[in-house]
């Protein structure tokens, strides 16, 4: 059975930058795709962006497109969602999660129901 475990949220100033990571135990050859969700206070869990293991390719949400990059970690087992000039309105519990097998690279990816295995999340707070 697959687990992640997100970690590296942090505090952080505008304009700054943050690396979090993702990391998978058990059933990795089951892992297709990991996304990367954010939840704001009081607002909804939207997705951020993903990663497709097989060839490392990637597609982000607009708002965070340009600014945040997903890659592959040093460990098989680790992608890395890497945020930079970051606004406050990235502040949110960051969530990895297991994705689906075939991804079409729009928005429509980043829709939770496609997603089955999730982390606990870390809370990344951007704040002067």
């Amino acid at each position: 059975q697959v687990q992640l475990v997100e970690s590296g949220g942090d505090l952080v100033q505008p304009g700054g930058s943050l690396t979090l990571s993702c990391t998978a135990s058990g059933g990795l050859a089951a892992i297709y795709a990991i996304g990367w969700f954010r939840q704001a206070p009081g607002k909804e869990r939207e997705g951020v962006g993903l990663f497709r293991k097989l060839d490392g390719t990637t597609f982000y949400r607009e708002s965070v497109r340009g600014r945040f990059t997903i890659t592959g970690g040093n460990a098989k087992n680790t992608i890395i969602l890497q945020m930079r000039d970051v606004v406050p309105e990235d502040t949110a519990v960051y969530y990895c999660a297991k994705g689906p097998a075939i991804l079409k690279l729009d928005m429509s990816d980043l829709r939770e129901e496609l997603y089955d295995i999730w982390g606990q999340g870390t809370q990344v707070t951007v704040a002067s």
